[in-house]
């Protein structure tokens, strides 16, 4: 009888099976381009995630530059407008970063301010400040590429452009600037301020009218209708600071004319006229460049005499505290003086000793035969004033005194490149 068993086929094992189908699947994920990508897309994908990473960081960074420029650009504005005050510039500009995250000395950030700037354009610019901002960043989704910190930075520089011309300094008189009469008062592109927070700190008596660019009060006024500004007229200002105060004093000893009077034509040197200086009618004097010191006494000019320099300063002073020189300037007289465009009294033409007594009287009524090329700086005085040439823009005065009375018609501008004078009041620009 037939074995039925010899003909079952070979059975496989378990183990065969098995081994067999992980060879064919093995097989056909090598043939299979799916399988390739599946690895190139795990070998790529850390390089995907960190330039996404990067991408997130760069708009992040750059966020926080514009923030950083903003501030930068704030605080340099700040600090030149401010730059006469008393606070410093540094303190000005540290009082402004915070406002827009950047302590000095918090979280690693960095305010430099320099003046005058370090580097650039404006090295040689009178007032120039320059602000810098610096803060390290740690990189926080890209560290795939970047491992260490860096810094990013901001820079400004601006310069004040206060264009002030006339500024009464005394901060509680009534009328610390008048307008007596029938005066006009026209300053061409330029701004009055006066710092005294009295309800009528600037009065116009009478038919008397302003004209300027703008003007500025801390206090009140009493005649406002009669005032024509371009860029507006403000009362509750703040108090617009000295422009000079920081400008020393002239130094001297001895004599090098007691009791100068002159009657015809002359040319003096600078040096120290004790006793005063007195011009007659008919006097004709030109200064040479230079400081002229008067110790006590007055510069009295008669209607009809002339006074002419070119680089001078007067500085009005007393020896002994006492008798304390002053000015004045009678109507006719004529009057043509330049200030230094450089040097310790650079761009001041008159300058009145701090010391002297407040009140102290000057009277320059020259009238339109009386010019100024620079500022008038009397800080203690009480100045009534009548001048000015006409109404061009070509001039350049400053008047700065305790309290200013116009008596008169009177006429200032302020085209002054190179001069020497500095900005007065609460402007500035950015320039780098």
């Amino acid at each position: 009888m037939e074995d039925r068993s010899s003909r079952v086929p070979h059975q496989r094992s378990a183990t065969e099976i098995l081994r067999s189908r992980g060879r064919h699947l093995l097989l056909r994920l090598r043939r299979s381009q799916a399988g390739n990508i599946l690895v190139t897309t795990a070998l790529i994908l850390p390089l995907l995630v960190g330039f996404v990473g990067l991408g997130v960081d760069v708009a992040l960074w750059f966020y926080k530059h514009q923030s950083m420029q903003s501030a930068a650009d704030s605080a340099a504005i700040s600090a030149a407008t401010g730059s006469t005050g008393t606070g410093g510039v540094a303190l000005e500009a540290d009082a402004v970063t915070p406002t827009y995250g950047f302590v000095n000395g918090s979280n690693d950030v960095v305010v430099t301010v320099n003046q005058p700037p370090r580097s650039g354009n404006h090295i040689a610019t009178v007032g120039a400040v320059e602000v810098i901002i610096k803060q390290p960043q740690t990189p926080l989704f890209s560290s795939v590429f970047l491992h260490s910190k860096f810094n990013i930075l901001a820079r400004s520089v601006a310069i004040p452009t206060g264009q002030g011309c006339v500024l009464a300094l005394n901060a509680t008189a009534s009328g610390a600037a008048t307008i007596q009469g029938t005066s006009a008062v026209n300053l061409v592109n330029c701004s009055l301020y006066d710092d005294s927070n009295s309800g009528s700190a600037l009065n116009l008596n009478g038919s008397g009218t302003l004209s300027a660019l703008s003007v500025g009060v801390v206090g009140g006024e009493s005649g406002a209708s009669n005032i024509t500004t371009i860029q507006g007229n403000r009362t509750g200002i703040s108090p617009v600071a000295d422009p000079y105060a920081d400008v020393p004093m002239p130094t001297f000893s001895g004599c090098d004319q007691k009791n100068f009077t002159a009657k015809k034509a002359i040319t003096l040197s600078p040096g120290v006229y004790c006793g005063g200086m007195k011009l007659d009618a008919g006097a004709v004097v030109t200064l040479n460049p230079g400081i002229y010191i008067l110790d006590q006494g007055s510069l009295s000019l008669a209607g009809g005499a002339t006074l002419i320099g070119n680089g001078v300063t007067f500085f009005f002073t007393s020896s002994t505290g006492s008798n304390w020189a002053t000015a004045t300037i009678n109507g006719g007289a004529n009057v043509n003086l330049t200030a230094p465009s450089s040097g310790p009294t650079a761009g001041i033409v008159f300058f009145g000793d701090r010391r002297m007594p407040v009140g102290t009287a000057f009277k320059l009524n020259g009238g339109s035969t009386q010019v100024f090329g620079g500022a008038i700086y009397l800080s203690k005085a009480d100045v009534t004033f009548a001048g000015g040439s006409g109404t061009s823009v070509v001039g350049c005065t400053q008047l700065v005194a305790d309290t200013i009375t116009f008596s008169g018609n009177s006429n200032f501008a302020l085209n002054c490149n190179g001069s020497g004078i500095k900005p007065l009041g609460a402007a500035a620009q950015l320039v780098e």
